[in-house]
């Protein structure tokens, strides 16, 4: 438990410094990427996954809630080597996953302080947090998510059926490819830690104009997620 809480915390603050960086980068005023658009962040997001995989190679590199709830529904015996499907590594595998996304936003906002400072425009700090969508629909914004993650998650676990040899690359691309297809809805959370930590953290920190953190959207980056990592798993299972 002790080896999840380390690989597993160490690995999600990775992804969401880095993935939560170049959202900052790319909409907070007066970055040297300002303006850098949306294929920028999608692969920004993909190489954050990179690197954070990279990190927690050694417990199977989840660093989502919906992966691991994924790969439970799939009827894995194991969540990484030696590491045994049980309900006690599952509850660390949420609670690691969920701290170390909110310590790895507040370590982005340290990154962009000064920027943060002065943006006045509290729609964009929340942006560089968590996911909003670009039309409110609670229903469809729900289905949005449960379809990108099932994605996630299916291939995810085929990419363990299924000699590669590309490692964390493999999941890389693959977030590349859901942000970029299907990421314009709501943001692609797919990952109700990667949302939800950072949201979190948006609340607590200090930072000026900053507004809401819209908690009335906030239960759909974490059911969605959930759903549609389950499903993925469930899907696997014929295969």
């Amino acid at each position: 438990m002790a080896t999840i809480f380390l690989y597993e915390i160490a690995g999600t603050a990775m992804l969401t410094l880095l993935g939560g960086g170049v959202v900052a980068n790319a909409i907070l005023g007066k970055t040297k990427g300002n303006g850098g658009g949306w294929l920028m962040i999608n692969f920004g997001w993909g190489l954050a996954v990179f690197a954070g995989v990279w990190v927690a190679y050694k417990t199977g590199a989840h660093l989502n809630p919906a992966v691991t709830l994924g790969l439970l529904a799939s009827g894995a015996e194991e969540y990484g080597p030696g590491i045994a499907v049980n309900f006690a590594n599952t509850i660390a595998y949420f609670l690691a996953e969920m701290l170390g996304a909110f310590l790895g936003a507040v370590v982005a906002w340290l990154a962009y302080k000064t920027h943060y400072d002065q943006e006045k425009d509290a729609g964009t700090i929340l942006g560089t947090f968590s996911t909003g969508p670009e039309i409110r629909s609670h229903g469809w914004n729900l289905v949005t998510e449960i379809i990108a993650t099932f994605v996630l998650v299916f291939v995810i676990v085929m990419f363990g059926n299924t000699p590669h040899g590309l490692g964390p690359l493999a999941v890389a691309l693959l977030v590349v490819s859901i942000g970029a297809s299907l990421g314009g809805p709501t943001g692609y959370a797919i990952n109700p830690a990667r949302d939800l930590g950072p949201r979190l953290a948006h609340a607590v920190l200090p930072i000026p104009h900053k507004g809401s953190s819209d908690w009335g959207y906030a239960w759909v980056p974490i059911v969605g997620p959930l759903l549609g990592g389950a499903l993925g798993g469930l899907a696997s299972m014929a295969f």
